[in-house]
């Protein structure tokens, strides 16, 4: 690594130092203590353990655009469930989420002019009803062969403005 790109990520390996000097989780086995798993939007305004009362080690947490469960979620859901200690499941979308309130067309514009290359061909997974995605998300983990009866699941929405999580499923 060049030393210009080092001093790019001075900040943050800095304040890893900090970090690691009281770190405490060592030789922890990753099984999510509280038996929680979230799955939950990417947004930087969501802290996922913070608003439910947890602390790191607590919960699964799986992220991506938008807080849906994807394949990859459901896989994460699967792994937690059986093998990292899982009883409860929280499928948290957000209000005023970039991936509820733009088209495809136009997030793939927007991401085409930005990057100065056609952006046409990238699928993004917006989202036009809300309630009713999380209503299949929280469907498809409660039925899912490997999860199902095994964790309970509810469906909730965070509000970014408020803090407060409201349950729908």
């Amino acid at each position: 690594m060049s030393t210009e790109q080092a001093s790019d990520f001075e900040d943050l390996l800095d304040a890893n130092e900090q970090f690691a000097a009281t770190f405490d989780l060592a030789g922890f086995d990753g099984v999510a203590r509280a038996g929680v798993a979230i799955v939950t939007c990417m947004d930087s305004r969501i802290d996922p353990l913070r608003m439910v009362g947890l602390r790191p080690g607590d919960a699964k947490i799986f992220r991506n655009p938008g807080g849906r469960v994807t394949l990859q979620a459901l896989e994460a859901l699967v792994l937690g469930v059986h093998l990292l200690g899982v009883r409860r499941i929280l499928v948290i979308p957000h209000t005023r989420c970039a991936m509820s309130s733009a088209s495809e067309e136009d997030l793939r514009r927007r991401v085409g002019e930005s990057a100065g290359v056609d952006a046409s061909w990238q699928r993004f997974s917006v989202v036009t009803d809300q309630v009713e995605s999380l209503r299949q998300d929280v469907s498809a983990v409660r039925s899912h062969p490997l999860v199902g009866e095994r964790a309970l699941v509810g469906g909730f929405m965070y509000d970014v403005d408020t803090g407060r999580l409201h349950q729908h499923v």
